[in-house]
């Protein structure tokens, strides 16, 4: 009862405070806006700075103030000076999403509003796009070995229900788009060295003709991580070539190859994390746990403009991708994965008596079959002898409508959005015994929103959207046989409303508090039908057993306290509770009877989901002159402790992190040196930076990064 209690007096303090904020800024804007009929009083870099912050993961592209949710872009500047392996070195401070690290950036797991949580390898409930084609596989699923962020120019984060634009993205988007904003052919060779024999290098290639731009990086990692048994490396070659074939099209062929291994020290239980947090699970080292990679993508796009006005646009992107897996937890598999998708989109500008009004449309479809096989695994090796083979596709069809309208010139907007999806699972055994299983999903997704400005620079937004979730393919497993796919399983439905409040002010030629960017989200999400897991014989599989609630706060804000002083806050607080949840295990007791028992979970917080996180950095930038730019950067993130699992047994403890960095950037004439150096995690802190959740043998911990040193080195040349 106290904690409800206490809940209920942060939810009040926090909306006092949040309400007190807008009347400020409001009022603050106001007076440095004036409007009439047909005039903004405002200097003309304002314009110039809001129309560049411009996001197409949201399938149209809009600038950020007139979109009517909650969006994040962070563009390579942002980052440029900083460590670049894992995403969460560039977006732990976006409010609202929630980054736990595994093993560099290739199990890093992404939550948006608790969606990706549970997931314990891999991206979930969150899509996945690079160069807005889906890196996430048919079922949802993600890995994120292609991501390069030396080759990276900006990311966009969409935050919250996207399933009438997307299939399955309960979550958001997260989109990362290749580097092709440069204005002269150069050349950059970089290098990297850190902690725990931590070396990248590599170069980027970018070309610019009066026909076309041509971008391409190669990059070599090599790590050998901070705990035992936890060795990497990774090649990874990004391409783009885009070209003009008339004054209002464009064609562009765009493409990535990735070769490398990783191997997995496995979660540990309590005891061994507090006698040695960095120590490897010992059964995975027996077996030698490892995930061998190698994968590759080649997509081609065509856009035009068309029209009197100039007011349409057709886009069509078809792209292929094979995917070789080898993994040795457990058994050893062999996973062979063939990919191919085609999109297509079309959008009007129109205007609809006085108003201006924006339909689109479009589809998608990707096809992945793929074929398994198991071999015994003989620490690490694999046996001679096949012991199963699987053929399976996952086919993932769905189409869109888009209509954005003007209700109130230049004031309030009314976006209607709404996707229909068609996800098939087929699954055949070829050998013994021979089984085949066939499970589609389908629902139609739709979601209003709504957008009003209350200055130019202001704008309040809401929506609701119902979402759908088909489950992944590692999820499908029947526990009673003979079927493949578990007949009883799901899709995981919710209802998502939000609402909030962005902007920007400026104060002119003002030196002190002169620039202030900001945004606020509140939203509440009921879930049905959650997919959860349970036990069979000690084995996990998956059913729709939890009705939960999720309500929080976001708040994201960059206030340039001086002249190239900039202070950012990003904060989130999440209140998420199961309002309905039975659990069943069965087991065999010592006499080999089978035990049944029911386990009720109503109630409980959902696990691996911080209530409290905090980012807070400052930065400060100085230029000599035209050739010589100082970057100095300090930031800190505390998370509250989360819990392990659905029956709350266990709850780790509140971590605080510090990282700071250095940064030079020097030019002579064309010819640039830029070099960096940073530490992270300053005060050598042990936490648990990933939980497995619902570990079934109570493996629910594994270390954050402790201490260490990073030093970058880049020699660029521009013609």
């Amino acid at each position: 009862m106290k904690e409800i209690i206490q809940k209920k007096k942060m939810t009040l303090q926090m909306i006092i405070i949040l309400i007190t904020m807008f009347t400020w800024i409001f009022n603050v804007s106001a007076q440095k806006i004036s409007l009439d009929d047909t005039v903004v009083k405002v200097p003309d870099t304002i314009y110039r700075d809001l129309n560049e912050v411009v996001i197409s993961a949201t399938r149209v592209k809009q600038r950020i103030i007139d979109i009517p949710y909650s969006v994040v872009r962070i563009n390579f500047n942002n980052f440029k000076y900083d460590r670049k392996i894992g995403s969460n070195d560039m977006l732990s401070a976006v409010p609202g999403l929630f980054l736990q690290s595994r093993y560099g950036d290739h199990d890093v797991r992404f939550s948006i509003r608790g969606f990706g949580s549970r997931s314990n390898s891999g991206v979930r409930g969150i899509r996945i796009l690079l160069d807005d084609i889906p890196e996430s596989e048919p079922d949802g699923q993600t890995r994120l070995e292609a991501l390069d962020f030396n080759s990276i120019g900006r990311i966009e984060i969409v935050k919250g229900n996207a399933s009438s634009l997307y299939t399955n993205a309960p979550g958001g988007v997260a989109n990362f788009m290749n580097d092709l904003d440069f204005e002269r052919s150069s050349v950059v060779q970089f290098n990297q060295f850190g902690s725990f024999g931590l070396h990248k290098n590599g170069f980027k290639a970018a070309i610019k003709t009066d026909k076309y731009r041509f971008l391409t990086t190669y990059s070599y990692v090599n790590y050998d991580g901070y705990r035992k048994h936890n060795t990497e490396y990774w090649h990874i070659v990004n391409m783009v070539l885009e070209t003009n074939p008339s004054e209002h099209t464009k064609l562009s062929i765009l493409g990535y190859f990735v070769d490398g291994a990783i191997k997995l020290p496995g979660s540990l239980t309590k005891s061994e994390f507090e006698k040695d947090p960095y120590q490897a699970d010992q059964r995975s080292i027996d077996r030698d746990e490892k995930r061998i990679t190698t994968k590759g993508r080649v997509g081609v796009r065509y856009d035009a403009v068309f029209g009197g006005n100039l007011n349409n646009e057709i886009e069509i992107t078809a792209f292929g991708t094979i995917k070789f897996f080898e993994r040795t937890a457990g058994d050893y598999r062999i996973i062979n994965r063939y990919g191919l998708g085609v999109s297509g989109r079309y959008v009007n500008k129109s205007i609809i008596g006085s108003r201006h009004n924006e339909f689109s449309v479009g589809g998608d479809l990707f096809e992945q079959p793929a074929r398994t096989e198991y071999y015994q695994n003989i620490y690490g090796a694999k046996g001679d002898d096949l012991q199963q083979l699987e053929s399976e596709n996952i086919s993932n069809k769905g189409f869109y409508l888009s209509n954005n309208f003007e209700i109130l010139k230049e004031k309030m907007f009314v976006l209607l959005t709404g996707r229909y999806d068609n996800v098939l699972y087929t699954q055949s055994t070829e050998t013994t015994p021979i089984l085949s299983d066939r499970k589609p999903y389908s629902a139609f997704t739709p979601k209003l929103a709504l957008n009003y400005k209350l200055t130019p620079m202001i704008a309040l937004y809401t929506s609701y959207g119902l979402s759908f979730d088909a489950p992944a393919a590692n999820e499908m497993a029947s526990p009673v046989p003979p079927y493949l796919f578990n007949p009883d399983l799901k899709p995981q439905e919710s209802g998502n409303f939000e609402i909030g409040i962005k902007g920007n002010m400026f104060r002119g030629d003002k030196i002190f508090l002169k620039k202030l960017s900001w945004e606020v989200t509140l939203f509440n999400i009921r879930i049905s039908n959650e997919i959860i897991p349970f036990e069979v014989l000690g084995e996990v599989f998956y059913r729709n057993a939890a009705k939960t609630n999720r309500k929080g706060a976001e708040l994201g804000a960059r206030l340039e306290l001086f002249t190239n002083l900039n202070f950012g806050v990003s904060y989130t607080w999440s209140a998420f509770d199961y309002l309905t949840y039975e659990a069943q295990t069965i087991e065999i007791d010592s006499l080999g009877n089978l035990i049944t028992s029911n386990k009720d979970f109503s109630g409980n917080i959902v696990p691996s989901v911080p209530v409290n996180n905090l980012f807070l950095s400052l930065t400060y930038a100085y230029s000599f002159g035209k050739h010589v730019n100082l970057f100095a950067k300090a930031s800190y993130q505390g998370i509250s402790g989360m819990y392990v699992d659905d029956a709350n047994t266990d709850k780790t403890k509140a971590y605080n992190l510090l990282n700071g960095l250095l940064g030079i950037d020097v030019r002579f004439g064309k010819f640039n040196v830029m070099a960096s150096g940073g530490i992270n995690n300053i005060f050598n802190e042990v936490y648990v930076g990933f939980t497995n959740t619902n570990s079934a043998n109570k493996r629910f911990y594994e270390a954050g990064a402790p201490r260490d040193y990073f030093v970058s080195l880049n020699l660029g040349f521009t013609l």
